[in-house]
């Protein structure tokens, strides 16, 4: 646990140097349970960004691909990864969620399922809803936020989100409601884009980021008349 410590002191500092990172909520997570931490995501940094902050040993879902190096492999199982096939419903993935939180571990998801290319938070995945459902742990909404690119000194501001309890949505069960499943989804992804977006909201980020997109498709034109 010592050493595990001493590596997220090692990244939170490294990540300090790289950008001007921030962290806000922390201090008002409680520190007499594990959590479901779901979060959005946009590049190979999203793991150890949330990571390095969390109280407590972690596990967290990783790509098959990650794993086809023997090596890194080993390294990233030591951190609490552990293999999901993308697109593919497996219920050993569920299963191992369950047992990872059984033994007091918490449990880091990606609930989009994907990166974001622009931000824009996805439609989001029951996984999360799910694992809460047969455990009845509460879910953390964490969001990452920086401006349009992840770049040396970018301000870089992780937002803990108060607690969901699945119980006020769902039955604490090994076979949940598949509709209370959904409505719990809704919550925590609407939390999300709530930390996400901020003060401008939905409405206001899709607004920018098209003027952004506009702007970005008329200077590639006037690239191409110009050659």
């Amino acid at each position: 646990m010592l050493l595990f410590k001493f590596g997220q002191l090692i990244l939170r500092s490294y990540f300090k140097i790289l950008y001007k990172l921030h962290v806000e909520g922390l201090e008002e997570v409680p520190r007499d349970t594990n959590f479901i931490y779901i979060a959005n995501h946009r590049t190979n940094n999203d793991p150890p960004f949330v990571g390095c902050h969390i109280p407590g040993k972690l596990a967290f879902m990783a790509k098959e691909e990650l794993f086809r190096n023997k090596l890194f492999a080993a390294l990233i199982k030591k951190l609490g990864a552990f293999p999901v096939t993308r697109g593919n419903g497996d219920n050993k993935v569920i299963d191992i969620s369950v047992e990872r939180l059984g033994i007091g571990k918490n449990l880091i998801i990606f609930p989009e399922g994907t990166r974001s290319k622009n931000g824009k938070i996805g439609k989001g995945h029951v996984g999360a809803a799910l694992i809460a459902a047969k455990t009845g742990k509460p879910i953390i909404p964490i969001g990452i936020v920086y401006g349009e690119d992840l770049k040396f000194r970018t301000p870089v501001t992780i937002k803990f989100g108060k607690p969901i309890d699945p119980a006020e949505y769902c039955e604490i069960c090994d076979e949940p409601n598949p509709r209370q499943l959904v409505k719990l989804k809704n919550r925590y992804m609407a939390d999300l884009k709530e930390l996400v977006y901020g003060e401008e909201g939905e409405e206001g980020f899709m607004k920018r980021l098209a003027e952004r997109e506009a702007k970005e498709k008329q200077a590639d034109e006037e690239e191409k008349s110009d050659e």
